[in-house]
């Protein structure tokens, strides 16, 4: 019997804790590192604005269809933290979305961190917290796991196969792959049994970037060309992966623009007018066998042009901010001070390092939008200050 093609739809919620943007600590005793004010103000116009109303829709679709529908979610541990004190009634959303069994909710780092890139014990431990963290909420321990940002590697696939996964989200990057299909299912060459799902990058892009573009193309995004679309990429393959972030909704691409309505439609329109099935990350791991092994010697992400690291650490600040905080790690652990490791993981949010990025044009664009420093070295000269006092409380505690 042949295999249905299948479309899996996936979503990363994460919003970063905020510095405050001030010079001068308490210093050594102030552990008050966060503008509480932003974080609340943000966290709640996010969740007013797509949260809440995109939950009730895929709540809606689900209470439509059925079964026919799945989609997918990774929440970092620092948004489900804010959405506990600031919009509870986001957070229940979600529950509410975990109990249709149509919602997969995949592991992350707790952070949202780079520790997969320099220590596997910061990665690890955060990756079990963050576990746990899903199971309390949504019932369900993860089986497949997506790293911050997609980044992934031979070697980071190596070490989450390692921790029980089966299954892995990440880039379908051109340089990666070749003239090779991103709409495959592909393996980890160190291990094997470890299955690589691959983002579509233009399909989800025209989602995620290009839906309100007046000046592209092939404007307006409607629900019949992009069903059109979706045929044509599976002419050659056997999955479409459409990851993005779950801010396209109502917050980077406004509710004006119609981009709930073009998503409440298009369920409809593929389920009627292909013959695709909407599947969960795992349910496409375990459904697809993998047509080869695809070597990804250096670390790879779906940030920027080239699609690797730089987005984070790709100038001299990022990397003596990065390079600082790292060297902390085994003095955090001698310190075993609660609220000192609860700094340190919220200090390794990729976010921190993203805003020192010094990228310019289309990149540099993206990376402006999000940023709340007027300048990247604003970011790294403020982000460096609270690593100083940051140390200073390391170290005080080693003392006693």
């Amino acid at each position: 019997m042949e295999t249905k093609p299948s479309i899996c739809f996936y979503f990363q919620v994460h919003q970063p804790d905020r510095l405050r943007q001030y010079r001068f600590f308490d210093i050594g005793n102030d552990s008050h590192y966060y503008d509480d004010f932003a974080n609340r103000t943000i966290v709640r116009r996010v969740a007013q604005r797509c949260y809440i109303p995109m939950n009730n829709l895929l709540l809606e679709l689900i209470s439509t269809f059925g079964k026919k529908v799945k989609f997918a979610f990774s929440i970092s541990g620092a948004v489900i933290e804010q959405l506990e004190m600031y919009v509870p009634e986001a957070l229940d959303s979600f529950k509410q979305l975990a109990k249709t069994g149509c919602v997969e909710f995949l592991a992350e780092t707790y952070s949202h961190s780079l520790s997969s890139l320099v220590s596997q014990t910061e990665f690890e431990k955060q990756v079990k917290l963050h576990s746990a963290l899903i199971q309390k909420y949504f019932g369900k321990k993860p089986k497949c796991f997506r790293n911050t940002e997609l980044i992934y590697s031979d070697e980071i696939g190596a070490k989450v196969a390692k921790m029980g996964f089966t299954s892995i989200l990440t880039e379908g990057a051109r340089h990666i792959l070749g003239w090779k299909s991103p709409n495959y299912v592909y393996t980890n060459p160190i291990n094997p049994k470890l299955k690589l799902l691959l983002r579509n990058f233009n399909l989800s892009d025209d989602i995620a970037f290009r839906f309100s573009d007046r000046s592209w193309a092939k404007w307006p995004v409607n629900v019949d060309k992009y069903v059109d679309w979706l045929n044509d990429s599976l002419k050659d393959g056997e999955v479409v992966n459409l990851f993005m972030d779950y801010e396209t909704f109502g917050e980077h691409q406004n509710e004006n623009s119609g981009i709930f309505d073009f998503f409440r439609a298009l369920p409809e329109a593929i389920l009627n007018r292909t013959d695709i099935e909407f599947c969960t990350p795992s349910e496409v791991a375990k459904k697809h066998h993998p047509v080869s092994a695809l070597n990804v010697p250096f670390a790879i992400s779906w940030a920027d042009e080239e699609r690797d690291t730089t987005a984070w650490l790709g100038n001299e600040l990022q990397n003596e901010a990065f390079s600082k905080l790292y060297e902390l790690e085994d003095k955090v652990i001698a310190a075993d001070d609660e609220q000192l490791s609860k700094d340190y993981m919220r200090l390794q949010e990729s976010d921190h390092f993203y805003y020192m990025c010094t990228k310019f044009f289309s990149d540099g664009v993206v990376h402006n939008y999000f940023n709340p420093y007027d300048t990247p070295y604003e970011a790294f000269i403020n982000y460096m200050n609270v690593l100083s006092d940051f140390i200073l409380r390391v170290d005080k505690r080693l003392k006693q």
